[in-house]
């Protein structure tokens, strides 16, 4: 059998989050049924870890329980450590945001070789996308982690899996509060260039896409919470739903499925407002 990756993208877990908790209960349900060789958490894991510790404890207790006897593989994103000024000013990312993370679920950043039965040979890559564009210690540390984890890949395959998405439209588009900022992303050009790359995988938009560029596959994970209204995500084109992405590794391809589990919802964001970003008063 060829080798399983699932991807939980943007559960936004806490205490509060009722509706949320019982989406990932279906989900953990699905996964329980038929384990992944690794499970993926492609950020927003938690409601607001950046400043509740509650939250952040929260969402790493529900996705042990949800990995199972899978490697549960966790990236941080802007709810659960911050992100760059210009998108988060009221919520930078820093080393104390950062050790929260790490105390929780480990290094913000992972690397793991999977092999399959066939022959299958991968490298998952997970990076931080929260620090790109900082000019902080950690991302130039996180540039040069990623050369080391390019290197020795052998007949391998390439997955990376991100919370932001590298751009929306493309290498070129300028800075959104969406994507990875344009300052940033020339350091991951060992990465997006190597011909071994099969898989771009990320989250944060709360909206499910996939596109092909050449052999690899850019795909956006729906979120397993909520999704946003229409107008206030103007130009993003996509299927709001929720659910999660079932990645099968073949040996130089990657099919990937879009996986929603019966009865799971995801309401519009304004719907949820009382018990995740209520507005300000």
């Amino acid at each position: 059998m060829p080798l399983i990756v699932a991807q939980v993208s943007d559960a936004h877990l806490g205490p509060r989050t009722t509706v949320f908790q019982a989406n990932m209960a279906r989900i953990e349900s699905v996964l329980h049924a038929a384990p992944p060789q690794a499970l993926v958490a492609s950020g927003d894991v938690s409601l607001d870890g950046a400043d509740r510790d509650a939250d952040l404890s929260f969402a790493a207790a529900a996705f042990r329980r949800m990995a199972g006897s899978a490697p549960l593989l966790a990236i941080p994103g802007n709810h659960d450590v911050g992100s760059n000024l210009r998108s988060m000013p009221g919520q930078p990312v820093n080393a104390a945001r950062l050790a929260r993370w790490q105390a929780e679920f480990g290094a913000d950043r992972f690397v793991r070789d999977l092999d399959g039965p066939g022959g299958e040979a991968w490298r998952l890559i997970g990076l931080n996308t929260e620090i790109m564009g900082t000019g902080l210690a950690e991302e130039a540390a996180q540039a040069a982690w990623l050369v080391q984890a390019l290197a020795g890949l052998g007949r391998r395959r390439i997955a990376v899996f991100l919370h932001k998405p590298v751009f929306v439209n493309g290498p070129a588009d300028p800075f959104d509060s969406w994507s990875v900022p344009p300052e940033a992303r020339p350091a991951l050009a060992p990465l997006l260039d190597h011909k071994a790359l099969r898989l771009v995988a990320s989250g944060h938009l709360h909206l499910h896409r996939m596109e092909r560029r050449g052999e690899v596959v850019f795909a956006w994970a729906p979120p397993a919470s909520f999704i946003c209204e229409p107008e206030i995500q103007a130009g993003l084109l996509g299927d709001r739903l929720g659910g999660f992405l079932r990645h099968t590794l073949h040996a130089d391809h990657v099919e990937t499925e879009c996986v929603c589990p019966t009865g799971l919802r995801a309401p519009f964001l304004e719907e949820v407002r009382a018990e995740t970003y209520p507005h300000p008063t």
